[in-house]
């Protein structure tokens, strides 16, 4: 499991932040006004998750937006406010045209990042590149679409990322986790109630046995 399942978010936190612990909770489920789920199937794989979502969803309708990234049409994305089915293995090029958009409207944190975060103008350099026409045309979705996801990052809404295999057993799985982390550390969406990058873990009690010592390059 440590090896298949959940390198990518080990190396992806590693990189960016750090430490390879995720900085949220399942309680943020609970505060979050936006839900990005990316490359995850969570109704039916983490179907105790997604009902909790719902049940909340139902309770107050205006309470959380779902926005499901997916080429196919899952149950997940059936319950999902906004589905975005991008072309197979074009979810880092939406990542980075989100950012576009973030940094076009000025929806960055400017305080945040200076305070906490570095290789900025880099960043910069390469989302740049990523204008909303060319990510329309590269992840085959509409141009308006695209659009309306980013506002609800450059807004600074609650917004909580959540991903799983989709993301995780990608070719460059590692690249996708650290774009999404970096959507967070551009707006300075973490390290708050109801916001940051949170990996769902792949197989129960996975964590578990990572703390039991069943880590691929130790046992």
């Amino acid at each position: 499991n440590s090896r298949l399942c959940m390198s990518s978010a080990v190396a992806g936190y590693t990189r960016s932040l750090g430490s390879d612990g995720p900085p949220c909770s399942y309680e943020d489920l609970d505060h979050c006004t936006v839900a990005f789920l990316i490359g995850t199937n969570t109704a039916e794989c983490h179907p105790v998750l997604f009902q909790r979502l719902l049940k909340r969803k139902r309770k107050n309708p205006g309470s959380v937006k779902i926005v499901v990234v997916d080429p196919r049409r899952t149950d997940t994305a059936k319950a999902a406010d906004i589905h975005l089915p991008i072309a197979p293995s074009s979810d880092l090029a939406l990542l980075h045209g989100i950012a576009h958009l973030v940094l076009r409207e000025n929806g960055q944190d400017p305080a945040f990042i200076d305070d906490h975060t570095e290789n900025y103008d880099a960043f910069f350099d390469v989302a740049a590149r990523w204008t909303p026409r060319r990510v329309a045309l590269f992840c085959n979705i509409p141009e308006k679409r695209l659009r309306e996801v980013a506002a609800l990052f450059h807004r600074r809404e609650k917004v909580l990322s959540l991903w799983s295999m989709g993301v995780n057993q990608r070719r460059k799985g590692t690249a996708v986790v650290q774009g999404l982390i970096n959507l967070h550390l551009l707006t300075g969406q973490i390290g708050k109630q109801g916001a940051g990058p949170f990996s769902l873990t792949g197989q129960p009690n996975a964590m578990g046995g990572r703390e039991a010592g069943g880590l691929a390059h130790l046992l």
